[in-house]
């Protein structure tokens, strides 16, 4: 996969290769005086698994909803397979497991996954289904009796249900504990390695770190930023720097520190962050201070999509 960290270097999220899955171009979408997707260009093509991060109010709930047809765009054009999404869907190219509308009640699991087998065009064995959502055990349960985790599981099954090429998720893991969370992972892993493209919207930003090939960052209904994981990081610009203090910390004395972008002071361990490690690090050796195990390194993606966000929202303010 080729890709980028910024969207100046790639504008449109397009390149050259297989016809894209997902093709967003020039797609505007206003709620009233918001304007909850602004100008997208965005490509999905085969085999990536992408990661759909954002801020609430980001436009992320929007844009899931422009791509499988559930609103119109305002502005612009959204196509799968290159043709409607409508269409797409009804061809069975495409599962969704979305957080909005309640599992049909009144019914058993199995037979809640068999009617979705049964209406997919390519629906696989219902038993193949529930094995791979890991929902076996549960089969005979009521669909109103289960756990919030063993709902999303359910979910999952429903959507993939059939030999579906798309996969649209949104906050998927969302009520699961950390086995269930891993075996669904596992899961969407061996669905990527059979060709299928993944676009997963989480606030479980190490899931991202984990699991997604592809990362992007949307802010105000626009692409902040698209690429790798340790592109996003390294987008961000900035460096961890933690060490313990043997005296007293001079929280004063760290504030002046040069190129420092946050200071955080606990008992007597500093954890900072700088767009330049080394000079900060030099100015404390000359302020005197002396610190012991002292550690140099990348932000976490957590980090990383903080600082890129509220770059972007400082800019904004200051225009």
């Amino acid at each position: 996969m080729t890709s980028t960290a910024t969207t100046t270097d790639r504008p449109t999220g397009r390149r050259a290769g297989p016809a894209p899955v997902v093709s967003f171009r020039g797609v505007s979408k206003n709620y009233g005086a918001v304007r909850a997707v602004a100008d997208l260009d965005l490509e999905l093509h085969p085999g990536e698994t992408v990661a759909l991060l954002g801020p609430n109010g980001a436009g992320k709930s929007s844009t899931l909803d422009l791509l499988l047809g559930l609103r119109t765009a305002d502005a612009g054009s959204v196509s799968l397979f290159g043709t409607s999404p409508q269409r797409a869907i009804e061809r069975g190219k495409v599962g969704a497991m979305l957080q909005s509308g309640g599992l049909m009640t009144g019914v058993k699991v199995r037979e809640l996954v068999k009617l979705a087998s049964d209406l997919h065009p390519g629906g696989y064995p219902v038993e193949q289904i529930m094995d791979a959502a890991g929902i076996t055990e549960i089969a005979d349960r009521m669909v109103d009796k289960l756990s919030g985790g063993q709902e999303q599981r359910v979910r999952f099954a429903l959507a993939t249900a059939g030999a579906n090429e798309l996969i649209v998720l949104d906050e998927p893991t969302t009520g699961m504990d950390v086995s269930s969370r891993q075996s669904f992972w596992n899961t969407m892993r061996a669905q990527a390695r059979q060709g299928r493209t993944v676009l997963f919207a989480t606030h479980y930003l190490e899931e991202a770190d984990e699991v997604a090939d592809r990362v992007i960052v949307l802010h105000r209904g626009r692409v902040l930023a698209d690429g790798t994981a340790a592109e996003i990081k390294a987008r961000a610009g900035a460096r961890r720097i933690t060490f313990d203090l043997d005296g007293p910390v001079d929280r004063e004395a760290l504030r002046r520190l040069p190129h420092l972008t946050s200071l955080e002071v606990s008992g007597r361990t500093v954890r900072m962050q700088s767009r330049d490690a080394d000079a900060t690090v030099h100015a404390a050796y000359g302020l005197g201070l002396y610190p012991n195990n002292l550690e140099v390194a990348g932000l976490g993606l957590e980090q990383a999509f903080i600082a890129i966000t509220d770059a972007a929202t400082a800019e904004e303010a200051a225009r």
